[in-house]
């Protein structure tokens, strides 16, 4: 029970990897993405109520959202084709800024992080929601609020780190300690 959450979010990594593979199967495709979702706010949960967090289980849960960003990056430019590149300059800007705050934590906390801010939780929603919108409606623009939202809270990151004196993987907000 103790590494149970860990487990999960490992194994969330293992299905989003698979979901590289999914991407012109859009029903499997899906399909597994929703399990990855439930497991991405299970093993959360598990951890907050089994007492077992962890700085490693932080890191996992921090690991496979990044892996996510990457698997939804390459599927929609596998369903949007040449309309994909008007999201290009949004997704180098997102990550410019989420790369320069991974180097601003590891430099001044010896450590790389990223912080669990409501703002980012929210641009994960936004980012999960992203696919499933996209075939319900089959609209590219449902890709604009994460763009928006997404380069919000990597730039409130930004702010935390610079302004924080040790660091916090949950703080909530700028405005929040």
């Amino acid at each position: 029970m103790k590494h149970l959450a860990n487990m999960i979010s490992i194994s969330r990594m293992i299905l989003l990897i698979l979901l590289f593979f999914l991407t012109n199967h859009v029903w499997m495709f899906l399909l597994v993405y929703l399990l990855c979702g439930l497991s991405d706010v299970l093993d959360g949960y598990i951890a907050r109520k089994t007492k077992t967090q962890s700085d490693l289980g932080a890191r996992l849960d921090s690991a496979a959202d990044l892996l996510l960003f990457g698997v939804i990056t390459v599927a929609m430019i596998v369903w949007l084709k040449d309309e994909a590149l008007i999201f290009l300059p949004w997704i180098i800007l997102i990550v410019t800024i989420r790369c320069a705050n991974l180097l601003i934590s590891a430099r001044k906390y010896h450590s790389f992080a990223i912080v669990h801010t409501w703002g980012n939780k929210v641009s994960g929603f936004l980012l999960f929601m992203t696919p499933p919108l996209y075939f319900l409606f089959q609209n590219p623009a449902v890709a604009w609020p994460v763009c928006l939202v997404s380069v919000l809270s990597a730039l409130e990151e930004t702010a935390i780190h610079l302004t924080s004196a040790k660091l916090d993987l949950n703080r909530q907000s700028i405005f929040k300690h």
